[in-house]
Order: structure tokens, then C-alpha cells, then sequence
């Protein structure tokens, strides 16, 4: 009776420890919030004032440069350049493309604007929510893709230039690279490999509520609520309903299955800033947490999966 308690012992000891480093193995590689919120912070240090023209826009493009060596050395990072006829006149503009090569044939595009808002350039808006965290998140999620390479459709993330209005938001005037991107796309046929195109943006609120948006493809937005259930992550979506003019919009009317992935409402409005913090000075760090990146992350990296075995 004691050797078969000893032996019990015994297995189940060694049972733990297989569990604990399957554990650990399972943890390497993870996408990390509490990362893309650091990134979030040196990005802000390095190029806080980003409006297109400006000294940090050049230092933001060199900061996302900078993160991508290993991808650019395999030729899987472009720079694309374009000048943009804008209410300011031409600015020259560049989104950036990050290509994770995957087993099926076909394309998931994950993208975010990574520059501040052209008309607030006088008022220290440093778009901490706004295009600074997302940009992060991307970096960190090329680290996620870069230790776990694709298995189904190829990933690409884009860091897209111009989304914010030169003057005031129209059809005209506001997202340029989108638009540009698109365009570009559709004639050498790189649009008909696009299975989803999705943008992240506003996405590291600490109140974080991602919304249902009314212009995103329907099975997409069924997808995500699936995504979100899966990670235990139900309550961060979908209790607003929007119909949201983002840079998901010049590839929708070009026929892509398209998703927005934002929390459109964010702070307390007040009298002064009656759209909260969104769009204002008071869009800083402080407002974002590591947390939401996190609850983002885990939904984006189920939906890859989930879209895979969609298609």
C-alpha cells in the first residue's frame, strides 16, 4: 500500500511538472499588453506630436522602422510613398507594410494610422489612445507573429499614414492612406487575396467598450463576439452601436470583408470637450492600460484563428 502511494505520488509529481512546462512553452511568444503599453509609452517619448510635415512624424516612421530589421532583411517590409493633395496643399505621406508569409493562400491586413490629428498641431494632443497604442500594439503583435509564424492565411500589418482630416473630415479630406492603399490594391489585383481587412483604433481605454459597427462586414463582427467569448472577454464588446467612418471604408467599397475594432466613446463628456477625451489634449497615457491591450490582444490573435478556419 505504501509503494502504491509512493508510485501515486510519484506520477502524479511528475505529471505537474510536464503540465508546468507545457505551461511555460505555451507562455513563450504570448502577445503581451503590458509590452504594447510600454511601446505606447517610448513611442509617445520619441514622437509625441505626429501631425503629418512635422519633426515627430519623421521620428514616429523611424520608430516603427526601427522595430522591424529582422522582417525588413527578408524583404517583408515596404515602404510605401505617396503625396496626398490635401486642404494644406501636397504632403508627402508613407504607409508602411509588414508581410507574415502563412500556409494558405490569401491575406488578413490588420491596420492602425499612426499619425496625430493636422488640425490640433498647436494644442499638445499627442494621441496617446488615438493612434499612438495601436501602433504599439501592432509592433507587439509583429513580435507575437515573428515567434508564431502564420499557419493559415498570410498576415500583413499595416501602419497607415493620413487617416485624420488636413482641415475638416469628408470624403476628401481624411483618410489618405487608406484610400491610397486601396486604390493601389485594387489595380494589381492585391485586393481579390484580402480575406478581412481590419483596423484597430481607440482600442486602449481603460473603460474599454469595443463597438458594434454598423459598417463593418456582418460575419466579421459575428467572428469577433465568437473571439471574445472564446478568451472570456464578452463584456468588452458590443454594448454601443456606431456606424463608424474609419479606415476600414475605402476597402469596404471596394467589395473587402471589412472590420472596425474601436471603443469610439471615450471619457466623460463635459462642456468643454463634449466628445471626452477623444480628439482633445486630454487623450495621454494615463487614460489607456495595459489591461485593455491585453483583453484586445487575446480577441485579435482568436479572430486570426477563427478566420482561418472560416475561409
Amino acid at each position: 500500500m505504501k509503494r502504491l502511494l509512493l508510485l501515486f505520488i510519484y506520477i502524479l509529481a511528475v505529471s505537474l511538472t510536464v503540465t508546468a512546462q507545457k505551461t511555460v512553452l505555451r507562455g513563450a511568444g504570448k502577445f503581451s499588453g503590458q509590452a504594447a503599453y510600454d511601446l505606447t509609452k517610448e513611442f509617445l517619448a520619441a514622437a509625441p506630436h505626429r501631425w503629418i510635415g512635422s519633426p515627430d512624424h519623421v521620428k514616429a516612421e523611424a520608430f516603427i522602422k526601427s522595430h522591424f530589421a529582422a522582417e525588413a532583411a527578408k524583404g517583408n517590409f515596404e515602404t510605401d510613398t505617396f503625396t496626398a493633395s490635401t486642404p494644406a496643399g501636397q504632403l508627402a505621406m508613407k504607409n508602411f507594410i509588414v508581410r507574415y508569409p502563412g500556409k494558405k493562400d490569401g491575406v488578413i491586413v490588420l491596420a492602425s494610422h499612426y499619425e496625430t490629428n493636422y488640425p490640433l498641431r498647436d494644442t499638445g494632443f499627442v494621441g496617446a489612445n488615438d493612434g499612438a497604442c495601436t501602433s504599439a500594439f501592432l509592433v507587439e503583435l509583429g513580435n507575437y507573429l515573428r515567434a508564431h509564424p502564420p499557419e493559415g492565411y498570410s498576415v500583413w500589418l499595416v501602419f497607415d499614414d493620413g487617416e485624420e482630416a488636413i482641415q475638416s473630415w469628408s470624403d476628401r479630406d481624411s483618410l489618405y492612406g487608406t484610400r491610397h492603399l486601396a486604390a493601389k490594391w485594387s489595380q494589381d489585383n492585391t485586393l481579390k487575396k484580402i480575406k478581412a481587412f481590419i483596423v484597430l483604433d481607440m482600442i486602449g481605454d481603460k473603460d474599454l467598450n469595443i463597438d458594434r459597427d454598423a459598417n463593418s462586414t456582418g460575419w466579421l463582427l459575428d467572428l469577433l463576439a465568437t473571439a471574445a467569448k472564446n478568451t472570456g472577454h464578452s463584456s468588452y464588446v458590443f454594448k454601443n452601436q456606431n456606424a463608424l467612418q474609419d479606415d476600414h471604408l475605402p476597402f469596404r467599397q471596394r467589395g473587402v470583408p471589412v472590420l472596425d475594432i474601436i471603443d469610439i466613446e471615450y471619457g466623460t463628456p463635459s462642456s468643454q470637450y463634449p466628445e471626452g477625451y477623444h480628439h482633445t489634449p486630454l487623450d495621454t497615457l494615463d487614460k489607456i492600460s495595459a489591461h485593455s491591450l491585453q483583453v484586445v490582444g487575446d480577441m485579435v490573435i482568436e479572430l486570426l484563428h477563427l478566420i482561418d478556419q472560416h475561409g
